[in-house]
């Protein structure tokens, strides 16, 4: 059964050219060119949805926001070249990829189809999780045991646990979590994570959920 997409885009132009190209990988699409009519169109269950940051009625973060607050949809962020920013608010927000204008078709459904693979697996309950976070008390328990995180790595370890399999890099990383310029050093997210895993190995030696990828950068182990 071919896979619904919902493209949220408020230029004609590049709407048109993301239907056709999805449309010609199998893919059923369902579109809007504004924020509102893009959030009423969720009853009809898409499987992932395009959201362009920049809509006339009201930003792609409201939306993304409204979203995550009723539904857990795979949502890919469409920003603008070099907006920065654009990344790192996204994924704070929960967005689960982003593409930055212009891309071409292939390099677009090459990202829906990795993260509709990375939304297969059914979440698992609470209880037979690895890991539980505490929002409030900025706690992150692994295996039942709380783990003693510094800031920098309490944040860092959410934003994987928010996005299991995906790799950030270490400028990425950065962006997202670092606030204090002059905590940051060429090898600061190295060293954080280097006390990640040694916290995450104080409780179960036998794993290793954290990924490092040469040349890429980190992230968490999908189904953990």
């Amino acid at each position: 059964m071919s896979k619904t997409i919902l493209i949220i885009e408020d230029e004609p132009g590049i709407l048109e050219t993301i239907r056709i190209a999805l449309e010609a990988e199998g893919f059923f699409c369902i579109s809007s060119m504004t924020g509102r009519e893009g959030i009423s169109l969720l009853n009809q269950n898409p499987d992932l949805i395009l959201l362009d940051v920049g809509l006339p009625d009201q930003s792609g973060f409201e939306v993304l926001k409204e979203i995550r607050i009723r539904f857990d949809i795979p949502v890919i962020l469409l920003t603008a070249r070099n907006a920065e920013i654009d990344k790192i608010v996204g994924l704070e927000l929960g967005a689960d990829d982003y593409v930055v204008k212009p891309f071409s078709p292939r390099e677009l459904t090459s990202r829906i189809r990795a993260v509709l693979r990375r939304s297969l697996p059914k979440k698992r309950k609470a209880e037979d999780s690895l890991f539980r976070s505490d929002e409030k008390k900025k706690i992150i328990y692994y295996s039942d045991k709380s783990l003693p995180l510094s800031p920098y790595e309490y944040k860092t370890l959410v934003l994987f646990l928010n996005h299991p399999g995906r790799i950030f890099t270490r400028e990425e990383i950065m962006d997202i979590v670092w606030t204090e310029p002059e905590d940051s050093f060429d090898r600061a997210v190295d060293t954080v994570i280097k006390n990640i895993r040694s916290r995450l190995k104080e409780v179960r030696s036998d794993l290793d959920p954290i990924e490092t990828r040469r040349g890429q950068g980190y992230g968490l182990k999908e189904n953990l």
